[in-house]
Formats: structure tokens, sequence, C-alpha cells
């Protein structure tokens, strides 16, 4: 056990530290434009319209970029797989099993690298088609809608590395080599942190350069991943035979590989709903109450992406040990991995429990916006308890490629979130003062208990399935 308690530490720890600086990124993006002051980028434009202009445009990327999830976890399951056959293999001394191990490897790789490109040159093509449709539902004021089109226009252009990024991540966690996907990390959201605020205050050019970092710094990450495949997996992935002998590599029946990322994009499909949703009808109520919600979810997100250091570690060793069809080790992993992503519970309800009103501040000077956000501070103690179990079960499932109880688990869950909410403003009072957001918030809570004890009761099949010798579905 101590043994296993090192692995996730090695494998969470880099994840861990990577994920710190992603609510950064969006945090500065907020900070940086809620510092800008009204009339910065345009005559009349008030703080919580720049907050809220971020906040759109952010979520039409999220409306995008969540339908290619599967990038990201698809690849990581399957490569956790196949890393564990090889290691299997490697043990017995079956040089033939090994090999295929090893191209099984790297067609997950090549797959999902070609489908990211394809696809992020796509986003790119219908890029205007897409912003009108989104429109067309999105409600906000004509201010809000002019600076988020912006900022769209703009951060489009990183839509190949953005997604070729979901792959490379997936692959490295597959690969049980969390250190590369945190270097990647740590330079993509240190250079979009820089840039963000040296374009925008120190180039002068205000809005605009907050979504012109971003380009930059995921173009820059998808350079270094490149890298670090050319470097360190050289001979897994370009060798010559292996390139040449790659149709027949998929060690997966190609029914099953489309059926899971269906499944991973349904589920997509899921999230998008209810995340979207939330910055949707928040947009519905002004652009303060948006702008307070908007900085609510960046705090709630900040413990997500400490859990989901371990739920990577969880995924990356629930794979591996599937790969090596160990039961016992699958059993033990996904205890231990509980005991760590939930120790860190107690710790961050302090934490927002003190520090609320502070973290606010630094993502905006106005004082009018953090009195809006007051009110809502008491929600941010609820994450940790709730969440905690919901992000650690994706992680074990994503490992297994338990895909279909993902899948029915977030349908359900979106439709817990939005059955709770037309409950609420239906029958609890109306939607006036500070209730559409107390709403969306309890909302969101629901959703994540619904996840929560869908994937508990689920859980029974990973631990009798653990002895298929395929990846499971």
């Amino acid at each position: 056990m101590k043994g296993l308690n090192r692995d996730i530490l090695k494998l969470a720890l880099p994840s861990i530290l990577a994920n710190i600086t992603v609510p950064l990124v969006g945090m500065v993006d907020i900070a940086v434009v809620g510092h800008l002051g009204a009339g910065t980028v345009r005559e009349g434009l008030t703080t919580a319209a720049l907050i809220g202009g971020i906040s759109i445009g952010s979520m039409l990327f999220d409306l995008l970029y969540w339908n290619f999830e599967f990038l990201r976890s698809g690849t990581g399951g399957l490569a956790a797989q196949a890393f564990g056959r090889y290691r299997k293999a490697g043990e017995t001394g079956n040089v033939i099993a090994r090999d295929k191990a090893l191209k099984d490897c790297a067609d997950v790789f090549s797959r999902a690298l070609w489908i990211s490109l394809f696809s992020g040159f796509f986003l790119i093509m219908v890029q205007w088609l897409f912003v009108q449709a989104a429109f067309l539902v999105v409600d906000c004021s004509p201010e809000v809608r002019s600076l988020a089109e912006r900022y769209f226009e703009i951060r489009i252009w990183a839509a190949p590395a953005t997604l070729s990024l979901f792959a490379f991540k997936g692959w490295f966690i597959g690969m049980q080599d969390t250190v590369s996907a945190m270097v990647s990390d740590l330079i993509v959201n240190g250079i979009n942190i820089f840039l963000s605020i040296w374009l925008a205050f120190g180039a002068g050019m205000g809005f605009d350069g907050v979504a012109l970092g971003t380009v930059i710094a995921q173009w820059t990450g998808f350079l270094f991943s490149a890298g670090v495949v050319l470097v360190k997996y050289r001979p897994m992935v370009f060798d010559e035979y292996r390139l040449r002998d790659a149709a027949h590599a998929v060690r997966i029946d190609a029914r099953g590989f489309f059926s899971m990322n269906a499944d991973l994009m349904i589920r997509s499909a899921g999230m998008i709903a209810i995340y979207i949703g939330f910055t949707i009808l928040s947009a519905r109520f002004g652009d303060a109450l948006l702008s307070a919600s908007t900085i609510l979810m960046k705090l709630l997100m900040i413990f997500s992406y400490f859990t989901d250091g371990f739920a990577y570690a969880g995924e990356a060793l629930t794979g591996k040990y599937i790969g090596m069809k160990d039961p016992l080790m699958v059993r033990k992993t996904i205890r231990a991995t509980f005991a760590w992503s939930m120790s860190i519970v107690g710790g961050f309800m302090i934490l927002y429990g003190i520090l609320g009103v502070p973290m606010v501040r630094m993502m905006t000077s106005d004082e009018a916006v953090v009195d809006v956000c007051r009110p809502f501070l008491p929600w941010l103690l609820l994450m940790p308890l709730i969440g905690c179990p919901a992000f650690t079960w994706d992680g074990i499932f994503t490992g297994a490629t338990r895909t279909r109880p993902m899948r029915n688990c977030t349908l359900g869950a979106a439709a817990g979130f939005f059955l709770t909410w037309i409950l609420l403003s239906k029958t609890a009072g109306p939607l006036v003062g500070n209730l559409p957001v107390h709403y969306l918030m309890a909302a969101y809570f629901v959703h994540l208990l619904v996840r929560t004890l869908w994937l508990t009761a689920a859980s029974g099949r990973i631990y009798s399935e653990t002895g298929i010798g395929r990846p499971l579905q």
C-alpha cells in the first residue's frame, strides 16, 4: 500500500501543481478587465460589462471545446490500459505482446492528434456561423455581446492548438507521465497570465490583449508538447515499422472505439448544458448578477482543479491495472485515490470560509461588484464536500473506460440541474434581487450530488469487470 500511495502522489502532485494555474488564468483574465476601468475599451462600458464580455466569450469556447473533451478523457483511458498491457508483457517477458502494446500506445496518440488538428481548423472555418447561432439563445446586453464577439474572433485562432493539447494531456496521463503534462500546462498558463497582463496594460491593447495572450500561449504549449513526443517518445511513435503498420495496431474494435467516444460526446453535451445553462440563465438578470455568478464559478472551480490531480492519478493507475488484469490493485487504487482526494476537503472549506471576500477582490476592484458577490459566498463551503466524490469518480471511470455510466450519469445530472432551477423559480419565490443566483447555485449542487450518487451506485461494475481482457465500455 505504501508503494501505491507513492505512485498516487507521484502522479497527482504534478497535476495539482499544473491545475493550480488553470483557475488562475480565468481569475487573471477577469482581474485584468475588472481593473481596466470604465471607458478603457470604449466609452460607456462598465466593469460589469467587461467581466460579462469575458464570461460570455469564455462560455462560447466552453460550448465548442467540451464537445471534444473525449480527446483528453478517451485518450487517457485507452493509453493507460495499453500502457498496462505493455508493463504486464514486460514483466512476463512476452516480446510479441509487448510490441503490440507499444503499437496500441502509438495508435491512440496518432489518432487523437489527427482528430484534434482537423477539428480545430474546421472550427476556424465555421466560426461566424457558430457565433450567430449561439446568440440566438444567449440573452445579454448589447455591450456584453459586442465584447464577447470580439474576444471570440481573436481567440478562435488557437483552436487547433487547444484541441491538440487535450490529446497530448490525455496521452501523457495514460502513459503515467504527468510531469510532461504538468510542464505543458505551466508553460501555457504561465505565458497566458503574463501576456494577458502585459498586452492589456503594457502594450495598451486593453480587452483584446486578454484574448491574444491566450492564442499565443496555446500555440506555445502545442510546440512544447510536440517536442516532448519527438524527443522522449520518438522510438514508440515514429518508428518506421510502427507507422507503416499503424492500420493493424488497433487493439480495440472500431465499433467499441466509436461507441466509447459517442458516449463521451453525449456526456460532454450534458456538461455543456449545465455550465452554459448556468451562464445563460444568470445573464438574463443583468450585468451585475452575471459578473457575480462568473466570479463565484471561478472560485468554485479552484477546488475542482486540486481534486482533479488525484482524479488523474486514479485514472492513470486504474487504467494501468486494468490493462495488467489485476483486480486487486484496481480495488486498492480506488480506495487510496478517494482517501487522498477527500483529505483536502476540510482545508478547502476553511479556506473558502476565511478568504472568500479577499479572493473576490483579487478579481475586481469595483466595490459594487464585490458587494453583489457577498451574499453568495456561503455556497462555496459546499463545493469540497459535495464535489469531491463526483470529480474523483470521473477519473476512475475514465481510466476504466466505463463511459456508458458516465454518459447516463451526466444526463441525469443535467436533468437534476434544470428541474431544480424550474422548481425553485416557479415555487420558491419571484426572480428578483439575489434569488436567481441562489437558485442557480442550488441547482448546481444538485447536479453534483446526482453525479456522486449515480457513479457510486455504478462502481460495482468496475470491480466485477476488471478481469476482462479488453477495454471496458
